[in-house]
């Protein structure tokens, strides 16, 4: 069930990093004054020519259109993207890129003295599933034909800042920015059976949220809430309870991408 994996332009993203760093270091600035630099660089990655950035459609603003195609970089509170695909979806593709640190290196920042600590790789390694809770907060629009999604893994540089409410300042810090450094996969979601790659192929014929916890290496909250989307978007059945805990086994509809 597990279908991750495109075509990666690993020389365009390094281009594009290239490039945003470049400005950077110039100070012409990236776009709007809130951008964060991977933002920026999958937003040149994506659209290479800037023609295409930050247009208007109608009293939103789109990252990328282009031939009707809008392309929107969302970090994290998909929620706040509502009213945009209100707007959006009945005239035009759109696709949400939702990026995923693969690989994390991780540089602290003393906010008083400005020091930088040497970057440490984080022993955490980003997967797809980190984008569930946010496709919870827009469920209503998954059976949307026109919405998609892509996540890109990446390898990143992040600091953050020695501001947080634990001993060390590190719990409750505060994210300064991060660099993306290179580009690892990159998963595609473009109609509703592509969601049933959240299912790993060693999961057996029935299942529980528990079962799925276990085979993606999740937690089980996560694990929960992708079995919920899943039987929004009629991939999976429930087909009985164990305990408090729902039974799920692949829907016969599977094959047939009509809701």
């Amino acid at each position: 069930m597990n279908q991750t994996s495109s075509y990666i332009d690993t020389a365009l993203f390094s281009q594009a990093c290239d490039y945003v760093r470049d400005l950077q270091k110039h100070s012409m600035g990236i776009g709007t004054l809130s951008e964060k630099t991977i933002h920026a660089v999958l937003k040149y990655y994506y659209a290479p020519n800037p023609a295409f950035h930050e247009q208007k459609v109608g009293s939103f603003v789109a990252d990328i259109l282009v031939n009707g195609e809008i392309t929107e970089i969302q970090t994290r509170a998909f929620n706040n993207l509502r009213r945009k695909l209100d707007v959006f979806l009945p005239s035009y593709e759109v696709t949400i890129v939702y990026p995923v640190a693969h690989i994390k290196w991780l540089s602290w920042i003393d906010p008083a003295t400005g020091e930088i600590s040497k970057p440490r790789k984080s022993p955490k390694t980003g997967t797809i599933y980190q984008i569930i809770p946010e496709l919870y907060k827009i469920k209503m629009y998954l059976k949307n034909e026109h919405l998609h999604f892509t996540i890109p893994l990446i390898d990143v540089e992040e600091t953050r800042l020695l501001n947080g409410w634990s001993y060390d300042k590190k719990r409750g810090s505060s994210r300064n920015d991060g660099t993306p450094v290179a580009i690892f996969d990159e998963c595609h979601i473009d109609c509703r059976r592509d969601f049933l790659q959240f299912l790993p192929d060693t999961l057996p014929e029935k299942f529980t949220a528990k079962d799925l916890k276990a085979a993606a290496h999740i937690p089980e909250r996560t694990a929960q809430t992708a079995l919920n989307l899943l039987f929004y978007l009629e991939l999976v059945d429930r087909i009985g309870k164990k305990g408090n805990a729902f039974i799920y086994s692949l829907s016969n509809h599977t094959s047939d991408d009509t809701i």
